[in-house]
């Protein structure tokens, strides 16, 4: 059971579900486990680990399955599931609901939905739904921008041009999620997906003009409202005593809600063009998952073992053959 929540007024609006009955305004009934059930197995007498935090759905099957015993014996079992008090009960492919539920709700408080979707097909959806809705999550000072496809989070000290850095990718043509607060929930085991904040969506604070919407200014082309997080790009003013990586042999990464990241570092200072940087970043990325590694091609064609040698003799030695 997630520790987040959502109404089942967002539920029924975002999926379009007709409220059959309601014991109370769906706004303040909360739905607080990301998994679904189908009550067959109620039905069929085992209720042994049923959730009724779950929301359940009574599709064709189960329909059929109740319609096929007698009238005593149906509504014994639709008594024992209604008293169980599910979070929720949805109707699919707009079948009829059974009378003995419509009279039970009311008794034990159970709201009944309809929807015409085919049963998997609503299941599906509802499941991707909460999978979001009830994720981990949590708020990152940073902005988040699509690159040809890549989910970019840029982070950096304030000031150190994340902002700036973002409308010049506008203007390239890739699209901004999130400015200053990033809200990155984790959806899979696997996988971490940014959105900003509904009160600042679109907006962008540029220091010494203030305030923009993208959405106005660049066109609705120009801003997404999420995107899956594939790397990290840390922009940090220019040390000279600093040793930057210059071949880029092996990745860094951040762990986010238990998930590692790429992590590129990228050092600020007059006359870099950072979102040029950050293109290339995530091109590169990119490659990477696909299995490509420019730095390790370069080694092989200078005919120098990459598996077994640091990167530090490496770099040396590749700018020695060089020079």
């Amino acid at each position: 059971m997630s520790k987040y929540s959502v109404s089942l007024k967002k539920i029924i609006d975002d999926h379009g579900f007709e409220a059959l009955y309601l014991p109370m305004e769906a706004q303040e009934i909360m739905i607080t486990s990301p998994d679904v059930n189908r009550p067959g197995l109620v039905f069929s007498g085992y209720e042994d680990f049923f959730d009724p935090s779950r929301i359940n759905f009574l599709g064709l099957s189960e329909i059929e399955f109740l319609n096929q015993m007698s009238d005593i014996i149906r509504r014994v079992r639709l008594e024992r599931f209604m008293e169980k008090k599910p979070v929720a009960v949805v109707i699919t492919r707009n079948l009829k609901c059974p009378e003995e539920i419509l009279e039970l709700a009311p008794k034990y408080g159970v709201p009944v939905l309809l929807t015409s979707d085919t049963t998997s097909r609503c299941m599906a959806a509802i499941i991707a739904y909460l999978n979001i809705e009830l994720a981990e999550r949590i708020t990152r000072h940073g902005v988040l921008v699509e690159v040809y496809g890549e989910g970019v989070l840029i982070l950096g000290d304030s000031g150190v041009g994340k902002s700036e850095a973002a409308i010049e990718l506008i203007k390239r043509g890739h699209r901004l999620i999130a400015d200053d607060a990033v809200e990155i929930r984790k959806t899979t085991a696997k996988t971490l997906v940014g959105s900003a904040p509904d009160n600042i969506r679109h907006f962008i604070e540029v220091r010494g003009i203030g305030v923009i919407n993208a959405r106005r200014l660049f066109g609705i082309g120009s801003v997404k409202i999420s995107e899956k997080i594939d790397m990290i790009v840390k922009l940090e003013n220019w040390d000279s005593e600093k040793n930057y990586d210059r071949l880029g042999l092996e990745n860094e990464y951040d762990e986010v809600l238990g998930i590692k990241i790429p992590r590129t570092t990228v050092p600020v200072k007059p006359g870099r063009n950072v979102a040029l940087i950050i293109e290339v970043a995530a091109m590169n990325n990119r490659q990477k998952k696909m299995g490509y590694n420019g730095a390790r091609e370069l080694l092989k064609r200078l005919g120098m073992p990459a598996d077994d040698m640091p990167e530090d003799k490496f770099e040396a030695s590749v700018w020695h053959n060089f020079n």
